[in-house]
């Protein structure tokens, strides 16, 4: 099932790219990469115990954009995150796949606004040196929006990202010595510093 849903969202996700960089003039494709500020959400050592809250840290990005339009314009993108999150002292560590389709305008020169969903799959989790398999849903759902400035092909991009549903990994985490589930809210909360290059 996890392998079917991953195959869908990579088919949806070329099939979007691919149709901004053929479907009209005015179209862009090209790479972007940057750093995440991030942090995920409330760590759960063992039932009733305090949540923890994590520090934040900062991780990387990698991927393939396109975009239709010129002062109205969508930008859907196929990214590579991995983001890092400090719960005293142990890293919970997530690598994942995500596909923001955005929505933007230009309001001032090279200014831009823009928002859309992101859709995200979560390719691998560990947490203190532990592999966690048990993530509730791999496939889930957040929200960029942020501002923009182009100038001919180099961008440069600011934006704000956050999931929408509930989403936690759970683990028993021997280091504690209880042998109680733990559980980590996988959600993404997160400032994005982007530059992209147009082919």
């Amino acid at each position: 099932m996890k392998h079917l849903k991953k195959t869908a969202f990579m088919a949806v996700v070329f099939a979007l790219i691919g149709f901004s960089v053929n479907a009209q003039k005015g179209t862009s494709f090209g790479f972007k990469g940057g750093l995440n500020y991030s942090a995920n959400g409330d760590y759960f050592e063992s039932i009733g115990e305090n949540a923890k809250n994590p520090d934040r840290n900062i991780g990387y990005h990698i991927g393939v954009f396109g975009k239709i339009g010129n002062r109205l314009y969508f930008r859907p993108e196929l990214v590579y995150t991995a983001t890092k999150s400090d719960y005293d002292n142990n890293d919970f560590n997530v690598k994942k796949l995500d596909a923001p389709l955005l929505v933007g305008i230009k309001v001032l020169g090279p200014v831009s606004v823009f928002g859309g969903p992101s859709l995200q799959y979560i390719l691998d989790t560990e947490f203190d040196g532990i592999d966690i398999d048990n993530v509730e849903d791999d496939f889930s759902v957040g929200l960029n929006f942020g501002i923009g400035i182009n100038f001919n092909k180099i961008g440069i991009d600011l934006r704000y990202e956050r999931g929408f549903s509930d989403n936690e990994a759970t683990f028993i985490n021997d280091n504690i010595g209880s042998g109680a589930a733990s559980r980590i809210d996988t959600r993404p909360d997160q400032l994005i510093l982007s530059l992209s290059i147009a082919l």
